[in-house]
C-alpha cells in the first residue's frame, strides 16, 4: 500500500483513479442497493425476466461460438499473411466499434430482413432473422466480433514464428503445427475476446432492438419496463442484471486466477 503513496507523482495518480473508479462504481452501487433483496427475489422469479436474460447469455454465448471458428482463421492470417488490402480487411474488422449500433442494425436488415435474398434464402430452411433468436446473435456478433479477432490476433503475433517452423522441419503438417503450438501459445489471448465479445454482447441493444425487437433481450426488456412503467419497474431487472454480470466475472477471475497459479 505504501508504494502507491511513495512520491507525489503517483500520490496524484492514485486520486485520478479513484475518480474514474468511483464514476464507475457509484451509480451500480446505488442501483443494486436501491431495490431489497425480496424485491430481487421477486424479480427472478419472473418468468419473463428469466426467460430475457436467459435469452440474452445464451444468443451472445452462440455468437461468440460463431466469431471463434471463423474468426480465429481469419486472425491467424492477419497475424501471419501479408496480403495486398490487408490495412482494408483489418479496418472493416474494426468497423463495428465506431458504427453506431442502430445503424448496425438497419445494415442487417438491408441484408437478412424478410424481403432480402439472404433472407428469403435463409427462410426456405425455416430461419428468420427480424424478430427472432438467430437476429439478436447476428446483432450481437455483428457488434462485438471486433474484440476476439483483434485479441486472437495479438496473441498469434506474440508467438514467435521461428517456433512454428521448427514444428514444420520436424515434420509436423501446418494444421498440426497450428493446432499444438500457435493456438496453445496464443490460447490465453483468444480467450481473453471471447470473454470480451461475449461480455459485449450481453449489453448489445440498438442493432438487436432494430432487427428483433421480440423476443426481448435483457437490454430490450428494461427500455420496454422503464418506457412502459417508469423506473421502479425497471430498477430491479436493471440491479438483477447487473448482480448475475458481476457474479459471473467474479467467477471467470477466480477460474483465471487459479490456472495461472497453477501453471
Amino acid at each position: 500500500m505504501r508504494a502507491l503513496f511513495a512520491n507525489k507523482m503517483q500520490a496524484s495518480f492514485v486520486v485520478l483513479g479513484l475518480l474514474l473508479i468511483l464514476f464507475v462504481a457509484w451509480p451500480l452501487l446505488r442501483t443494486i442497493t436501491a431495490s431489497s433483496p425480496s424485491v430481487l427475489w421477486q424479480t427472478l422469479l419472473d418468468e419473463e425476466v428469466r426467460c430475457s436474460i436467459g435469452l440474452t447469455f445464451y444468443s451472445s454465448l452462440i455468437a461468440t461460438g460463431i466469431a471463434f471458428l471463423c474468426g480465429v482463421p481469419l486472425a491467424y492470417l492477419l497475424a501471419r499473411v501479408n496480403f495486398p488490402a490487408k490495412w482494408l480487411i483489418e479496418g472493416i474488422i474494426d468497423l463495428p466499434i465506431v458504427v453506431p449500433h442502430s445503424a448496425a442494425g438497419i445494415a442487417l436488415l438491408m441484408v437478412f430482413g424478410r424481403r432480402t435474398l439472404l433472407g428469403q434464402a435463409f427462410g426456405l430452411f425455416g430461419i428468420k432473422f427480424v424478430s427472432a433468436a438467430p437476429g439478436i446473435v447476428i446483432a450481437m456478433l455483428f457488434v462485438s466480433l471486433s474484440f476476439l479477432v483483434n485479441a486472437a490476433r495479438e496473441g498469434f503475433e506474440a508467438v514467435d514464428p521461428r517456433l512454428e517452423r521448427v514444428a514444420r522441419t520436424l515434420g509436423g503438417s501446418p494444421w498440426r503445427t497450428f493446432w499444438r503450438v500457435s493456438f496453445p501459445l496464443a490460447w490465453r489471448s483468444i480467450l481473453s475476446g471471447m470473454i470480451l465479445m461475449w461480455a459485449r454482447g450481453l449489453s448489445e441493444f440498438g442493432a438487436v432492438i432494430i432487427l428483433a425487437y421480440h423476443p426481448m433481450v435483457a437490454p430490450v426488456l428494461l427500455y420496454e419496463r422503464f418506457e412502459s412503467f417508469g423506473l421502479r419497474y425497471a430498477r430491479p431487472v436493471a440491479a438483477l442484471m447487473m448482480l448475475i454480470c458481476l457474479a459471473t466475472f467474479a467467477a471467470l477471475r477466480l477460474t483465471a486466477g487459479r490456472k495461472r497459479r497453477g501453471s
